[in-house]
């Protein structure tokens, strides 16, 4: 927790702008100079009522959310000097909250027994639909195929990056008001649309994206090559991988910065990131990069893996190509090809939805391969709706809790107007 002095300083460097650029580029909308303001006066009471009444998920986007592209980079004051560190502001009242152990006053509206809502996933995007929905007294079921709550939140961000109390306290508020959870129950094996529409006049997909992107780097089968996914989740549930030995990961973007890091915590003797493109490009924040680097992570950019050679059934290395930056894509450098030593192997180059389980449920699809909805986040089936990385699969944290917040209000209106409008 950083000293209450810094803070102070902080808080005071924030104008206060009317016109709320911070505000309007951050994804929830959260009231920035509003909150700031209530630090300024140390009142942190009210600061933190101000952010989890906006955002259940406030301490989350504090510590992962990409400040610099959105609250942050619109900041005022960043024109011509230092931008206001929001971030820092928000993660502190979090860790003040948890210190003194002061629970956020959460207004709630009486519980209504005439709607019912399903909800299909408990990632990001699931859950913060279903808190906006709690609190107006709407009732919400959470259908999950795991055995834990919290989606990527859980197995896909580690420990040092995001503590899991955070998430456990999360899960808590929204049983507290009355949200209700179903573990191990898996759509288009356990359920399906069809037979859910039956019960529920409402149905919510925040599935996310399930399936990693992988390519075949040899005819034979290497037992020491992972998808980003699986490797997370061994590290997030303690099933640590033995023997990692010389570990290369290939990627650029945030989770490979994790999956790299989670290497170091699993006892890699080496860990190397290869990356087709260049820092410049990489999709990854910069203090992500940099935690990987203090972690001791090798970064290697305009490295392309082709290939892998196999000495005796086992991985010894990868064949790469040097690569350049042409127009903002990464081509390969003619005759400049070399080896590089491994002997595990991590693909974090990206996830996508899983197309034939909702094809089957009769999810129209988009030609990218996530579901296809409309300006209100309904799909092709009415009254089904979906958000987060199903929707967009290159979407990030507090981009996926937006989306369910806002298809929780859009529900919303739809409900009200036929509760008292019959419209």
């Amino acid at each position: 927790m950083e000293k209450l002095e810094d803070i102070q300083k902080e808080a005071d460097w924030c104008l206060g702008c009317k016109t709320k650029p911070c505000s309007n580029a951050c994804p929830m909308h959260t009231n920035i100079p509003e909150f700031i303001a209530k630090v300024k006066e140390k009142n942190f009471e009210d600061a933190y009522n101000i952010l989890i009444e906006n955002n259940l998920f406030s301490h989350v986007c504090s510590l992962v959310c990409p400040q610099e592209d959105q609250c942050q980079g619109s900041c005022v004051r960043g024109i011509k000097t230092e931008p206001t560190k929001i971030g820092r502001i928000e993660a502190f009242v979090n860790d003040w909250a948890a210190k003194n152990n002061y629970k956020a006053i959460i207004p709630k509206k009486e519980t209504r027994n005439d709607v019912k809502i399903a909800v299909i996933g408990a990632g990001p995007a699931g859950l913060s639909f279903s808190y906006e929905l709690a609190k107006s007294g709407i009732q919400c079921t959470v259908f999950e195929k795991e055995k834990v709550l919290g989606g990527i939140l859980a197995y896909g961000i580690p420990d040092f990056r995001l503590n899991k109390d955070t998430i456990e306290n999360i899960v808590n508020t929204l049983k507290t008001l009355g949200v209700k959870f179903k573990l191990g129950v898996e759509l288009g094996k356990d359920i399906s649309i069809k037979d859910l529409k039956n019960e529920y006049d409402y149905i919510f997909l925040g599935i996310g994206a399930e399936l990693s992107s992988m390519y075949s780097l040899s005819a034979e089968k290497i037992d020491t090559v992972y998808d980003s996914d699986t490797f997370l989740r061994a590290y997030n549930y303690k099933n640590f991988i033995p023997n990692l030995k010389k570990v290369v990961v290939i990627g650029g973007g945030n989770v490979a910065m994790d999956s790299a890091r989670a290497a170091i915590h699993m006892g890699a003797e080496k860990v190397s990131i290869l990356y087709r493109r260049d820092r410049e490009h990489m999709p990854a924040r910069e203090v992500e990069l940099e935690e990987a680097i203090q972690d001791g992570v090798e970064f290697n950019e305009l490295v392309r893996v082709d290939s892998a050679n196999i000495e005796n059934g086992r991985l010894k290395s990868l064949h790469c190509n040097r690569t350049q930056i042409i127009d903002g894509k990464a081509v390969d450098i003619p005759n400049d090809e070399f080896d590089f030593e491994a002997d595990t192997v991590v693909f974090a180059i990206g996830l996508k939805p899983n197309k034939e389980l909702l094809i089957n449920e009769g999810i129209k699809l988009s030609d990218w391969g996530t579901i296809e909805v409309d300006e209100n986040n309904q799909t092709n089936i009415e009254n089904v709706y979906a958000g987060g990385d199903v929707v967009d699969n290159k979407s990030v944290v507090c981009k996926a809790l937006a989306s369910g917040k806002k298809t929780a209000k859009i529900i919303l209106n739809k409900i009200w107007k036929k509760i008292f409008f019959g419209i």
